[in-house]
């Protein structure tokens, strides 16, 4: 099915109190709190497995001289060890995925310069102490602010980098108010609880990879382009995922040595990063640096918009942070420009990490529409409201269905948005308090997907796809839509995914997980239901599906006896079609937050959040709202705490662990609230339902630092608003305040 027209009536609308949007708790929750559910590192399908253990360069830039590997070959349990001198040979990079250990030069700090296999997973690594690397070392290049003048227009991701209408400069110029504001967000780091682990074995010219992967098929295509192989010959599973946020969309280095290990020993290798190696081996989120400049007249209607964006990337590589990319859609003014630029430094790999473009790139944005608001003595929702577009700006065609100004009006109402108050003008003791709010943007898109169902003669029914459940609920949601499309309870659905074995599934990723797979099992459930209406010769045009049966006309036939001895299959799958390109796909929300601010020390406290939000049919209302909740803390930590200190001096990141890369505990959160407003959008998939993943993150830290500004009149524009930097903001506030009495 491609998705051409809008979807009319389904099976799913003609049920309000069907299984689709209830809160249904997750049908894997009792293993996995059991302890049951076999993650990546401890399934226990590839038997007598080896271990393998990383040696990171203690270099950001430069060469090896000379590697020294006697000692550890001699170590207890050593099995192989692998360099650059021994590594197979291996393809062209693919998508992120990256070839191993091939040649002596270093392009950032902790890259793979051996691998060590062992017995046990501690001889690995106390062997992989012993080998001894000589380097001739260069200075890195590891400062974005300093290398601004090498930076350079990357090539295209899906989107042009640039974009532009109407003449912005001379707009902007004219413009009787203008605000031109830089903001800087620094490195963010994925952490997620479970790390980066793979076992792989070979059987012949073929390999199976037990691994932490949110995109099966994707992974299993570069891995193989990588190898030289076919891609049937590469099999990916990823059961059971513990946190991704974008960190494992690729095969990271720990699963292509995996893999090169287990051929050269003949044997299954296991292999898991640790959690300092996580900082560096894998990948996480670029600092950028984002001018926002805006133009407007004095009743706050923009003439004159730009976003420019500067990131960092991995010798080699132009992946870049599209952070002016929501911009483009977001506001209407005639004149506008966005831009984005990268230069390379001697840094770990960047790449994709929970919304990527929209997260930090509103960050910026949202807080520069506060401060033109400020500038103008506007209210920040009513500055938003006075620019609501009437289609997307730059794309000049509708959007599907845009909710932004009732998720802001909504969030205004149940926040107690009428009791803010001008800046720095509510006290309670020594804490300043303050709210502020910012829109949330975020894309919705659609991914080719496909699913096979089928119908045992016991009356359960089997899912089957390559899909994957990161912690988010796919497993629940996927059982809720098949149970409703059939008539049956989540206890008889069976779903059996993340495995490249099944039919090929858009994977966790964008927000699309849910809609793309979910509409490929609608689609491969509809079909069935057509496959036992016509085997059972039932008239299709008042047939209900309820119960475990078929009730049509006067007839109630079971689903057991319509599958017969043999059962019944059916597939179905779901692609874009010109729908993508007719309309602008976007889903919508709003923050809303209140800080306290001590006048002492500058410390920020959290004390109340709200987020309201449309993702067109919700699928399942609690997943849905832990979702959203979940991205709300996210931003919480993007803009208060998270911050990826590297050393310009060797390029390395000095908080590697999460005693010291700090992300938002129960004490950093406290009153959190979740809000979906009523939506269907019949133009984004045949479940009229929009991605929730990312849309949390989208905004919140800059409802948060638009919160801190209402509370001291102190505007920090570097990210995270630590109390380091409010400090000399409040004390030459005190010091006006004192001058003025």
């Amino acid at each position: 099915m491609e998705m051409n027209q809008p979807i009319g009536q389904t099976p799913l609308d003609g049920r309000p109190d069907g299984l689709v949007g209830r809160p249904v708790d997750r049908i894997d929750g009792r293993l996995k709190v059991t302890g049951l559910a076999p993650y990546a590192y401890e399934t226990q399908a590839l038997r007598n497995p080896a271990y393998g253990f990383i040696v990171e360069a203690r270099i950001a830039r430069g060469g090896i001289r000379s590697i020294d590997t006697a000692a550890a070959r001699l170590a207890p349990g050593v099995i192989h060890v692998m360099t650059h001198e021994n590594v197979p040979a291996q393809g062209e990079r693919r998508e992120q995925v990256w070839p191993q250990l091939q040649g002596t030069e270093i392009r950032f700090f902790g890259q793979p310069v051996a691998f060590v296999v062992a017995e046990t997973f501690e001889q690995a690594r106390a062997a992989a102490a012993l080998v001894a690397v000589q380097y001739d070392a260069q200075p890195p290049k590891a400062s974005l602010k300093d290398a601004l003048g090498e930076a350079y227009k990357p090539k295209p991701a899906q989107t042009d980098p640039d974009s532009q209408a109407g003449d912005f400069e001379g707009a902007f110029g004219a413009a009787p108010v203008q605000l031109d504001v830089t903001y800087t967000t620094p490195p963010q780091v994925h952490a997620q609880m479970e790390p980066h682990a793979t076992i792989a074995a070979w059987d012949g010219d073929k390999v199976v990879l037990q691994t932490a992967n949110q995109m099966l098929n994707r992974g299993q295509k570069s891995l193989a382009g990588l190898l030289g192989l076919p891609p049937e010959n590469v099999r990916l599973v990823s059961r059971y995922i513990g946190g991704g946020f974008g960190s494992k969309l690729q095969v990271q280095p720990e699963g292509v040595l995996a893999v090169l290990a287990a051929k050269a020993i003949g044997r299954p290798v296991k292999v898991a990063m640790t959690r300092q190696q996580e900082f560096h081996c894998a990948s996480h989120r670029t600092g950028t640096i984002q001018r926002v400049r805006l133009g407007a007249d004095r009743d706050g209607r923009l003439s004159a918009l730009a976003h420019e964006s500067w990131s960092d990337a991995t010798p080699g590589d132009q992946f870049f942070e599209t952070s002016a990319n929501v911009t483009r859609s977001l506001y209407a003014a005639p004149h506008r420009l966005t831009r984005h630029r990268i230069a390379n430094l001697n840094v770990p790999v960047t790449s994709a990490m929970r919304a990527p473009g929209e997260a930090v790139g509103q960050l910026a944005f949202e807080c520069a529409m506060d401060e033109l608001a400020e500038q103008l003595g506007i209210d920040p929702i009513e500055l938003r409201v006075r620019n609501e577009p009437a289609e997307d700006p730059e794309k000049k065609v509708p959007f599907t269905v845009r909710q932004l100004v009732p998720c802001m009006r909504e969030g205004a109402r149940l926040f107690g948005w009428d009791k803010r108050g001008d800046a720095g003008s509510r006290r309670e003791g020594r804490f300043m308090l303050g709210m502020g709010m910012s829109a949330a943007a975020r894309l919705n898109p659609l991914m080719p997907s496909a699913a096979r169902v089928r119908l045992g003669p016991d009356g359960y029914l089997t899912v089957r796809m390559a899909m994957t459940d990161i912690g988010t609920g796919t497993y629940t949601i996927l059982a809720q839509i098949a149970g409703e499309m059939m008539g049956l309870p989540v206890e008889r659905i069976r779903v059996e995914i993340g495995d490249t074995a099944y039919p090929m599934a858009a994977g966790s990723g964008g927000s699309f997980g849910a809609g793309s797979a979910g509409s490929a099992l609608y689609v491969a459930c509809d079909n069935l239901r057509q496959a036992l209406l016509k085997a059972g010769d039932l008239r299709p045009d008042d047939a209900v599906f309820a119960d475990g049966a078929v009730r049509a006309g006067n007839r109630t036939v079971t689903l057991a006896e319509l599958a017969g001895r043999d059962g019944m299959e059916a597939a179905g799958e779901i692609k874009p079609g010109s729908l993508k390109e007719r309309y602008s796909h976007y889903s919508f929300g709003a923050h809303f937050a209140e800080v306290a601010v001590d006048a002492d020390t500058g410390e920020v406290r959290l004390r109340r959040m709200l987020g309201v939000f449309t993702g067109g049919r919700i699928l399942n209302a609690k997943t849905a709202r832990s979702q959203a909740i979940g991205g709300m803390i996210f931003g919480v930590g993007a803009a208060l705490m998270e911050d990826g200190v590297l050393d310009p001096r060797y390029g390395s990141f000095v908080n590697r662990d999460l005693a010291e890369y700090h992300v938002p505990a129960h004490a950093d959160v406290p009153e959190i609230e979740a809000v979906f407003l009523p939506e269907r959008d019949d133009k984004a998939n045949p479940l009229k339902s929009k991605g929730l993943g990312e849309l949390g993150i989208c905004g919140a830290g800059a409802a948060l630092a638009n919160a801190v500004y209402n509370a001291t009149c102190v505007r920090v524009r570097d990210y995270p608003l630590t109390l380091d930097k409010l400090l000399p903001g409040l004390e030459e506030r005190e010091g006006r305040v004192q001058r003025r009495s």
